[in-house]
């Protein structure tokens, strides 16, 4: 698309999205992903009631009276977003493509963030990583975000879930707050999560089309991979080659949110035709 397009297509993503985070996400963000812990903000007189742990000693000696620490939540973080690029995120039977309700939920997260001034960094992968922003504040770096998402023209259309989790690991020093958007049509990442759960708090949003979890009876349809480009025709009139279908489907699901809760990380599945805004909405409430 030419840069005019581009930043028509930016500019609603940006009003839709930011107005979410504003009056929808804002509140349940915060609430929801903590800070890093207790750090100092000042000394004050020592009231009735306050622990006597807290008191600072050195001051207390100084001015002959009882003086105490006063902590404060270290409220900034890092929100990184892990998005997949791949060949299979460019299907939709529905209003929209898999990438572009992707693009929607990552831009929301990354104005939520935005509102509570925290990081926000990108990490765009197939089976390779196709590219990699530090996380950084602002409003500017949270639009060139969204710009990524819109242009991405990835090298490769397969995907490497564990690829991208283990770079991630490697490049984020400190814990981060981890969201993985994806369809997830991988498998033995399992390794990956573990680790990456372990020092992070992490997330999995899994997005599906209808189509891709129950096959339509609709005579033979020639059918194509779009990860592997393989073609074949499809018997979709036969009922066991539906059931197939069907169980492939829930097995995949199984398996992502099997892995993700297993170690402790959150597991979303969303399809195209549902309201991430209730979905995302369920899940802060949950873990508030």
């Amino acid at each position: 698309m030419d840069t005019k397009e581009l930043l028509k297509k930016v500019r609603k993503i940006e009003i839709k999205t930011r107005r979410l985070s504003n009056h929808i996400f804002g509140g349940e963000y915060q609430s929801t992903f903590k800070g890093r812990g207790m750090t100092f903000s000042e000394v004050r007189q020592y009231q009735y009631g306050d622990d006597v742990r807290s008191i600072d000693w050195n001051v207390t000696a100084r001015y002959q009276e009882p003086y105490v620490k006063v902590f404060e939540e270290e409220r900034e973080l890092t929100l990184m977003l892990l998005v997949d690029v791949s060949g299979s995120a460019n299907f939709g039977t529905e209003q929209q493509l898999k990438r572009d309700t992707i693009t929607e939920i990552a831009a929301t997260l990354a104005f939520s963030a935005l509102q509570n001034n925290d990081k926000v960094g990108l990490l765009l992968f197939s089976d390779e990583v196709e590219l990699f922003i530090t996380p950084k504040k602002g409003k500017s770096h949270v639009l060139r975000i969204i710009r990524e998402l819109l242009e991405q023209k990835p090298k490769s259309p397969k995907t490497n879930l564990s690829a991208a989790l283990e770079f991630m690991s490697r490049v984020l020093k400190k814990r981060a707050i981890v969201f993985v958007l994806s369809d997830f049509l991988d498998a033995g990442y399992n390794q990956a999560v573990q680790l990456a759960a372990r020092k992070h708090d992490l997330t999995g949003i899994r997005l599906f089309d209808p189509m891709e979890a129950k096959l339509p009876a609709a005579g033979l349809l020639y059918m194509k991979d779009a990860e592997t480009g393989s073609t074949k025709w499809v018997n979709t009139s036969s009922k066991s080659v539906r059931t197939a279908y069907a169980l492939a489907h829930r097995k995949t699901a199984d398996y992502f949110s099997g892995q993700f809760t297993r170690h402790g990380a959150g597991a979303i599945s969303c399809a195209t035709n549902e309201s991430y805004v209730k979905k995302l909405l369920t899940y802060f409430k949950s873990r508030g």
